[in-house]
Protein backbone atom coordinates (compact mmCIF):
# COMPACT_ATOMS: atom_id res chain seq x y z
CA UNK A 1 0.00 0.00 0.00
CA UNK A 2 1.03 3.62 -0.54
CA UNK A 3 2.35 5.73 2.34
CA UNK A 4 -0.79 7.89 2.18
CA UNK A 5 -2.95 4.82 2.66
CA UNK A 6 -0.93 3.67 5.65
CA UNK A 7 -1.08 7.18 7.08
CA UNK A 8 -4.89 7.11 6.95
CA UNK A 9 -4.97 3.67 8.57
CA UNK A 10 -2.55 4.62 11.36
CA UNK A 11 -4.16 7.96 12.16
CA UNK A 12 -7.67 6.49 11.99
CA UNK A 13 -6.82 3.62 14.33
CA UNK A 14 -4.99 5.98 16.69
CA UNK A 15 -7.88 8.45 16.92
CA UNK A 16 -10.37 5.64 17.48
CA UNK A 17 -8.21 4.28 20.28
CA UNK A 18 -7.83 7.73 21.83
CA UNK A 19 -11.59 8.15 21.76
CA UNK A 20 -12.02 4.95 23.76
CA UNK A 21 -9.28 5.96 26.22
CA UNK A 22 -10.83 9.40 26.66
CA UNK A 23 -14.22 7.85 27.32
CA UNK A 24 -12.67 5.54 29.92
CA UNK A 25 -10.95 8.45 31.68
CA UNK A 26 -14.11 10.55 31.73
CA UNK A 27 -16.12 7.59 33.09
CA UNK A 28 -13.86 7.46 36.15
CA UNK A 29 -13.56 11.24 36.49
CA UNK A 30 -9.90 11.44 35.46
CA UNK A 31 -7.94 13.52 32.97
CA UNK A 32 -7.26 11.62 29.73
CA UNK A 33 -3.76 13.15 29.38
CA UNK A 34 -1.85 10.31 31.13
CA UNK A 35 -3.62 7.74 28.95
CA UNK A 36 -2.82 9.72 25.80
CA UNK A 37 0.84 9.88 26.84
CA UNK A 38 0.92 6.15 27.55
CA UNK A 39 -0.57 5.46 24.12
CA UNK A 40 2.26 7.49 22.63
CA UNK A 41 4.81 5.28 24.38
CA UNK A 42 3.14 2.15 23.01
CA UNK A 43 3.08 3.42 19.42
CA UNK A 44 6.36 5.35 19.41
CA UNK A 45 9.89 4.38 18.51
CA UNK A 46 10.80 1.32 20.59
CA UNK A 47 7.17 0.72 21.57
CA UNK A 48 5.07 -2.39 20.98
CA UNK A 49 3.47 -1.17 17.74
CA UNK A 50 5.55 1.72 16.36
CA UNK A 51 3.92 4.01 13.84
CA UNK A 52 5.82 4.98 10.68
CA UNK A 53 3.72 6.53 7.92
CA UNK A 54 1.90 9.03 10.15
CA UNK A 55 4.80 10.51 12.15
CA UNK A 56 5.13 13.67 10.04
CA UNK A 57 1.38 14.27 10.18
CA UNK A 58 1.31 13.77 13.96
CA UNK A 59 4.31 16.08 14.43
CA UNK A 60 2.53 18.88 12.61
CA UNK A 61 -0.70 18.07 14.43
CA UNK A 62 1.07 18.29 17.78
CA UNK A 63 2.40 21.77 16.94
CA UNK A 64 -1.07 22.86 15.89
CA UNK A 65 -2.46 21.43 19.13
CA UNK A 66 -0.26 23.75 21.22
CA UNK A 67 -1.24 26.71 19.06
CA UNK A 68 -4.97 25.99 19.40
CA UNK A 69 -4.76 25.41 23.15
CA UNK A 70 -3.06 28.77 23.66
CA UNK A 71 -5.21 30.86 21.31
CA UNK A 72 -8.27 29.49 23.09
CA UNK A 73 -6.78 30.51 26.43
CA UNK A 74 -6.12 33.97 25.05
CA UNK A 75 -9.74 34.31 23.94
CA UNK A 76 -10.77 33.98 27.60
CA UNK A 77 -9.03 37.22 28.61
CA UNK A 78 -8.81 40.85 27.57
CA UNK A 79 -5.61 42.85 26.88
CA UNK A 80 -6.25 44.92 29.99
CA UNK A 81 -6.39 41.80 32.15
CA UNK A 82 -3.19 40.49 30.57
CA UNK A 83 -1.17 43.66 31.16
CA UNK A 84 -2.48 44.01 34.71
CA UNK A 85 -1.66 40.43 35.59
CA UNK A 86 1.81 40.61 34.02
CA UNK A 87 2.62 43.70 36.09
CA UNK A 88 1.36 42.15 39.30
CA UNK A 89 3.16 38.85 38.61
CA UNK A 90 6.58 40.26 37.68
CA UNK A 91 8.04 39.33 41.07
CA UNK A 92 6.52 35.85 40.75
CA UNK A 93 8.39 35.48 37.46
CA UNK A 94 11.69 36.10 39.28
CA UNK A 95 10.79 33.57 41.98
CA UNK A 96 9.83 31.13 39.27
CA UNK A 97 13.19 31.40 37.55
CA UNK A 98 15.21 31.08 40.74
CA UNK A 99 13.20 28.25 42.27
CA UNK A 100 12.94 26.13 39.13
CA UNK A 101 15.93 26.87 36.89
CA UNK A 102 18.57 26.65 39.61
CA UNK A 103 17.77 23.00 40.60
CA UNK A 104 18.23 21.87 36.99
CA UNK A 105 21.56 23.65 36.68
CA UNK A 106 22.81 22.29 40.01
CA UNK A 107 21.71 18.78 39.00
CA UNK A 108 23.82 18.94 35.82
CA UNK A 109 26.85 20.21 37.72
CA UNK A 110 26.53 17.43 40.32
CA UNK A 111 26.53 14.89 37.48
CA UNK A 112 29.71 16.50 36.12
CA UNK A 113 28.17 17.56 32.80
CA UNK A 114 29.73 21.03 32.80
CA UNK A 115 28.44 24.63 32.61
CA UNK A 116 26.85 24.42 29.13
CA UNK A 117 24.81 21.36 30.14
CA UNK A 118 23.90 23.23 33.33
CA UNK A 119 22.48 26.08 31.23
CA UNK A 120 20.49 23.51 29.23
CA UNK A 121 19.11 21.74 32.29
CA UNK A 122 18.13 25.06 33.85
CA UNK A 123 15.75 25.57 30.93
CA UNK A 124 14.53 21.96 31.05
CA UNK A 125 13.31 22.32 34.64
CA UNK A 126 12.25 25.97 34.50
CA UNK A 127 9.32 26.23 32.08
CA UNK A 128 5.90 24.67 32.65
CA UNK A 129 3.87 23.24 29.78
CA UNK A 130 1.31 25.77 28.57
CA UNK A 131 -0.42 23.09 26.50
CA UNK A 132 -0.81 20.55 29.28
CA UNK A 133 -1.87 23.16 31.85
CA UNK A 134 -4.44 24.67 29.48
CA UNK A 135 -5.95 21.22 29.02
CA UNK A 136 -5.97 20.47 32.75
CA UNK A 137 -7.60 23.79 33.66
CA UNK A 138 -10.33 23.18 31.12
CA UNK A 139 -10.87 19.55 32.14
CA UNK A 140 -11.18 20.55 35.80
CA UNK A 141 -13.50 23.47 35.05
CA UNK A 142 -11.11 26.05 36.50
CA UNK A 143 -10.92 28.57 33.66
CA UNK A 144 -13.22 30.91 35.58
CA UNK A 145 -11.44 30.55 38.94
CA UNK A 146 -9.88 33.59 40.59
CA UNK A 147 -6.43 32.01 40.56
CA UNK A 148 -6.42 31.09 36.86
CA UNK A 149 -5.19 34.53 35.66
CA UNK A 150 -2.22 34.08 38.02
CA UNK A 151 -1.42 30.71 36.43
CA UNK A 152 -1.64 32.26 32.96
CA UNK A 153 0.54 35.20 33.97
CA UNK A 154 3.30 32.88 35.15
CA UNK A 155 3.05 30.86 31.92
CA UNK A 156 3.21 33.97 29.74
CA UNK A 157 6.17 35.35 31.72
CA UNK A 158 7.96 32.03 31.25
CA UNK A 159 7.28 32.01 27.52
CA UNK A 160 8.43 35.61 27.21
CA UNK A 161 11.57 34.72 29.16
CA UNK A 162 12.23 32.07 26.51
CA UNK A 163 12.60 34.95 24.04
CA UNK A 164 15.83 35.75 25.89
CA UNK A 165 16.85 32.25 26.90
CA UNK A 166 16.52 30.32 23.61
CA UNK A 167 18.64 32.70 21.51
CA UNK A 168 21.29 32.78 24.25
CA UNK A 169 21.25 28.99 24.53
CA UNK A 170 21.45 28.58 20.76
CA UNK A 171 24.43 30.91 20.60
CA UNK A 172 26.22 29.14 23.48
CA UNK A 173 25.76 25.56 22.27
CA UNK A 174 26.95 26.35 18.73
CA UNK A 175 29.77 28.60 19.92
CA UNK A 176 28.42 31.79 18.34
CA UNK A 177 30.01 35.14 19.11
CA UNK A 178 28.64 37.53 21.73
CA UNK A 179 27.53 39.97 18.99
CA UNK A 180 25.62 37.30 17.07
CA UNK A 181 23.85 36.20 20.23
CA UNK A 182 22.97 39.79 21.17
CA UNK A 183 21.47 40.46 17.71
CA UNK A 184 19.31 37.32 17.91
CA UNK A 185 18.02 38.28 21.36
CA UNK A 186 17.26 41.84 20.24
CA UNK A 187 15.20 40.60 17.27
CA UNK A 188 13.24 38.16 19.44
CA UNK A 189 12.45 40.68 22.18
CA UNK A 190 11.55 43.40 19.66
CA UNK A 191 9.13 41.05 17.92
CA UNK A 192 7.36 40.17 21.18
CA UNK A 193 7.09 43.85 22.11
CA UNK A 194 5.52 44.76 18.76
CA UNK A 195 2.97 41.93 18.87
CA UNK A 196 2.05 42.70 22.48
CA UNK A 197 1.62 46.40 21.65
CA UNK A 198 -0.64 45.61 18.70
CA UNK A 199 -2.70 43.20 20.79
CA UNK A 200 -3.24 45.72 23.60
CA UNK A 201 -3.68 48.92 21.57
CA UNK A 202 -5.30 47.76 18.35
CA UNK A 203 -7.11 44.55 19.24
CA UNK A 204 -10.58 45.99 18.50
CA UNK A 205 -9.49 47.10 15.04
CA UNK A 206 -8.14 43.62 14.39
CA UNK A 207 -11.49 42.07 15.35
CA UNK A 208 -13.24 44.18 12.70
CA UNK A 209 -11.42 42.25 9.97
CA UNK A 210 -13.66 39.26 10.68
CA UNK A 211 -17.42 38.86 10.33
CA UNK A 212 -18.68 37.27 13.52
CA UNK A 213 -21.85 35.89 11.90
CA UNK A 214 -20.15 33.98 9.06
CA UNK A 215 -18.81 30.77 10.64
CA UNK A 216 -16.86 29.54 7.63
CA UNK A 217 -14.90 32.74 7.00
CA UNK A 218 -14.50 33.43 10.73
CA UNK A 219 -12.99 29.98 11.35
CA UNK A 220 -10.57 30.22 8.43
CA UNK A 221 -9.63 33.81 9.24
CA UNK A 222 -8.95 33.36 12.96
CA UNK A 223 -7.16 30.04 12.47
CA UNK A 224 -5.10 31.48 9.63
CA UNK A 225 -4.11 34.57 11.61
CA UNK A 226 -3.22 32.45 14.64
CA UNK A 227 -1.02 30.07 12.65
CA UNK A 228 0.62 32.97 10.79
CA UNK A 229 1.54 34.87 13.96
CA UNK A 230 2.62 31.66 15.74
CA UNK A 231 4.86 30.72 12.82
CA UNK A 232 6.42 34.18 12.62
CA UNK A 233 6.98 34.17 16.39
CA UNK A 234 8.73 30.82 16.18
CA UNK A 235 10.86 32.04 13.27
CA UNK A 236 12.30 34.85 15.41
CA UNK A 237 13.09 32.48 18.31
CA UNK A 238 9.91 33.33 20.26
CA UNK A 239 7.52 30.61 21.38
CA UNK A 240 4.73 29.88 18.88
CA UNK A 241 2.57 29.52 21.99
CA UNK A 242 3.17 33.17 22.91
CA UNK A 243 2.18 34.31 19.42
CA UNK A 244 -1.02 32.25 19.50
CA UNK A 245 -1.88 33.46 23.00
CA UNK A 246 -1.47 37.10 22.00
CA UNK A 247 -3.76 36.62 18.97
CA UNK A 248 -6.43 35.26 21.31
CA UNK A 249 -5.92 38.23 23.65
CA UNK A 250 -6.21 40.70 20.75
CA UNK A 251 -9.58 39.43 19.51
CA UNK A 252 -12.60 40.70 21.40
CA UNK A 253 -16.38 40.96 21.47
CA UNK A 254 -18.64 38.72 19.44
CA UNK A 255 -15.77 37.71 17.18
CA UNK A 256 -13.91 36.18 20.14
CA UNK A 257 -17.06 34.54 21.49
CA UNK A 258 -18.00 32.89 18.19
CA UNK A 259 -14.41 31.96 17.33
CA UNK A 260 -14.14 30.14 20.64
CA UNK A 261 -17.14 27.97 19.77
CA UNK A 262 -15.84 27.19 16.29
CA UNK A 263 -12.30 26.36 17.37
CA UNK A 264 -13.25 24.18 20.35
CA UNK A 265 -13.62 20.86 18.40
CA UNK A 266 -10.34 21.47 16.54
CA UNK A 267 -8.58 22.24 19.81
CA UNK A 268 -9.81 19.00 21.39
CA UNK A 269 -8.68 16.91 18.41
CA UNK A 270 -5.22 18.37 17.98
CA UNK A 271 -4.60 18.71 21.73
CA UNK A 272 -5.01 14.93 21.99
CA UNK A 273 -2.48 14.50 19.16
CA UNK A 274 -0.14 16.89 20.98
CA UNK A 275 -0.08 14.69 24.09
CA UNK A 276 0.26 11.47 22.11
CA UNK A 277 3.21 12.88 20.18
CA UNK A 278 5.09 13.54 23.41
CA UNK A 279 4.91 9.83 24.10
CA UNK A 280 5.81 8.96 20.52
CA UNK A 281 9.09 10.88 20.74
CA UNK A 282 10.26 8.89 23.77
CA UNK A 283 11.87 5.47 23.39
CA UNK A 284 10.73 3.32 26.35
CA UNK A 285 14.10 1.49 26.25
CA UNK A 286 15.87 4.73 27.29
CA UNK A 287 13.73 5.23 30.39
CA UNK A 288 15.15 2.65 32.88
CA UNK A 289 18.69 4.07 32.84
CA UNK A 290 17.62 7.61 33.69
CA UNK A 291 14.36 6.93 35.54
CA UNK A 292 15.54 7.43 39.13
CA UNK A 293 17.59 10.59 38.44
CA UNK A 294 14.60 11.96 36.52
CA UNK A 295 12.24 10.99 39.34
CA UNK A 296 14.39 12.80 41.93
CA UNK A 297 14.63 15.88 39.72
CA UNK A 298 10.88 15.80 39.09
CA UNK A 299 10.09 15.51 42.80
CA UNK A 300 12.30 18.50 43.62
CA UNK A 301 11.14 20.78 40.82
CA UNK A 302 7.45 19.88 41.04
CA UNK A 303 7.70 20.95 44.70
CA UNK A 304 9.39 24.22 43.74
CA UNK A 305 6.65 24.86 41.16
CA UNK A 306 4.01 24.41 43.85
CA UNK A 307 5.90 26.93 46.00
CA UNK A 308 6.13 29.33 43.03
CA UNK A 309 2.40 29.20 42.40
CA UNK A 310 1.54 29.43 46.10
CA UNK A 311 3.65 32.56 46.58
CA UNK A 312 2.35 34.20 43.40
CA UNK A 313 -1.28 33.57 44.35
CA UNK A 314 -0.70 34.73 47.93
CA UNK A 315 0.75 38.02 46.68
CA UNK A 316 -2.35 38.46 44.49
CA UNK A 317 -4.64 38.06 47.50
CA UNK A 318 -5.92 34.60 46.60
CA UNK A 319 -7.19 32.40 49.45
CA UNK A 320 -5.28 29.37 50.69
CA UNK A 321 -7.16 26.76 48.57
CA UNK A 322 -6.60 28.85 45.45
CA UNK A 323 -2.89 29.18 46.26
CA UNK A 324 -2.52 25.40 46.32
CA UNK A 325 -4.52 25.04 43.11
CA UNK A 326 -2.19 27.55 41.46
CA UNK A 327 0.88 25.65 42.58
CA UNK A 328 -0.21 22.17 41.54
CA UNK A 329 -1.48 23.46 38.19
CA UNK A 330 2.02 24.64 37.26
CA UNK A 331 3.79 21.30 37.84
CA UNK A 332 3.77 19.73 34.32
CA UNK A 333 6.69 20.46 32.00
CA UNK A 334 6.36 19.86 28.29
CA UNK A 335 7.08 21.38 24.90
CA UNK A 336 10.04 23.57 25.92
CA UNK A 337 11.64 20.68 27.78
CA UNK A 338 11.74 18.67 24.55
CA UNK A 339 12.85 21.65 22.41
CA UNK A 340 15.69 22.64 24.74
CA UNK A 341 16.96 19.08 25.16
CA UNK A 342 16.82 18.47 21.41
CA UNK A 343 18.79 21.66 20.73
CA UNK A 344 21.49 20.62 23.17
CA UNK A 345 21.82 17.03 21.93
CA UNK A 346 21.95 18.08 18.26
CA UNK A 347 24.90 20.31 19.19
CA UNK A 348 26.65 17.41 20.93
CA UNK A 349 26.46 18.81 24.46
CA UNK A 350 25.56 15.64 26.43
CA UNK A 351 23.75 12.64 24.91
CA UNK A 352 22.06 11.62 28.19
CA UNK A 353 20.16 14.93 28.33
CA UNK A 354 17.62 13.72 25.76
CA UNK A 355 16.35 10.58 27.56
CA UNK A 356 16.61 12.29 30.95
CA UNK A 357 14.58 15.29 29.81
CA UNK A 358 12.01 13.09 28.07
CA UNK A 359 11.57 10.87 31.14
CA UNK A 360 11.44 13.90 33.43
CA UNK A 361 8.80 15.48 31.22
CA UNK A 362 6.74 12.29 31.11
CA UNK A 363 6.78 11.98 34.91
CA UNK A 364 5.53 15.54 35.36
CA UNK A 365 2.94 15.37 32.57
CA UNK A 366 1.49 12.05 33.72
CA UNK A 367 1.52 12.78 37.46
CA UNK A 368 0.69 16.51 37.25
CA UNK A 369 -2.94 16.20 36.08
CA UNK A 370 -3.55 13.45 38.65
CA UNK A 371 -2.07 15.47 41.52
CA UNK A 372 -4.02 18.57 40.40
CA UNK A 373 -7.22 16.76 41.38
CA UNK A 374 -6.13 16.47 45.03
CA UNK A 375 -7.33 20.03 45.64
CA UNK A 376 -10.87 18.95 44.69
CA UNK A 377 -11.00 16.07 47.18
CA UNK A 378 -13.00 16.11 50.42
CA UNK A 379 -9.78 15.41 52.34
CA UNK A 380 -8.08 18.54 50.98
CA UNK A 381 -11.12 20.73 51.62
CA UNK A 382 -11.25 19.49 55.21
CA UNK A 383 -7.55 20.29 55.63
CA UNK A 384 -8.19 23.83 54.40
CA UNK A 385 -11.05 24.22 56.90
CA UNK A 386 -8.87 22.95 59.74
CA UNK A 387 -6.08 25.35 58.74
CA UNK A 388 -8.53 28.26 58.67
CA UNK A 389 -9.78 27.34 62.16
CA UNK A 390 -6.24 27.14 63.53
CA UNK A 391 -5.43 30.50 61.96
CA UNK A 392 -8.57 32.02 63.47
CA UNK A 393 -7.75 30.59 66.89
CA UNK A 394 -4.20 31.97 66.75
CA UNK A 395 -5.50 35.39 65.70
CA UNK A 396 -7.97 35.37 68.57
CA UNK A 397 -5.39 34.38 71.18
CA UNK A 398 -2.98 37.09 70.05
CA UNK A 399 -5.49 39.87 70.80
Amino acid sequence: MHDETWMLIEVGALLLGLSLLGRLAIKYGQSPIPLYMTAGLVFGSGGLLPLHASIDFLSSGAELGVVLLLVMLGLEYSPTELVGNLKSSARAGIWDGLLNAVPGAVFALILGWGPIAALVMAGVTWVSSSGVIAKVLRDLGRLGNRETPIVLSVLVLEDLAMAFYLPILSAVVIGASLLEGAITVAIAVGSVTVVLYLAVRHGKKLSRIFHSEQPETLLMGVLGLTMLVAGLASEVQVSAAVGAFLVGIALSGQVAHNAEKLLAPLRDLFAAIFFVFFGLTTNPADIPEVFFPALILAAVTMSTKVLTGYLAAKKAGIGRPGRWRTGVALMPRGEFTVIIAGLAVSAGVQPLIAPLAATYMLITVISGPVLARITDTAWFKQQMKNAAKREGALAGSSK
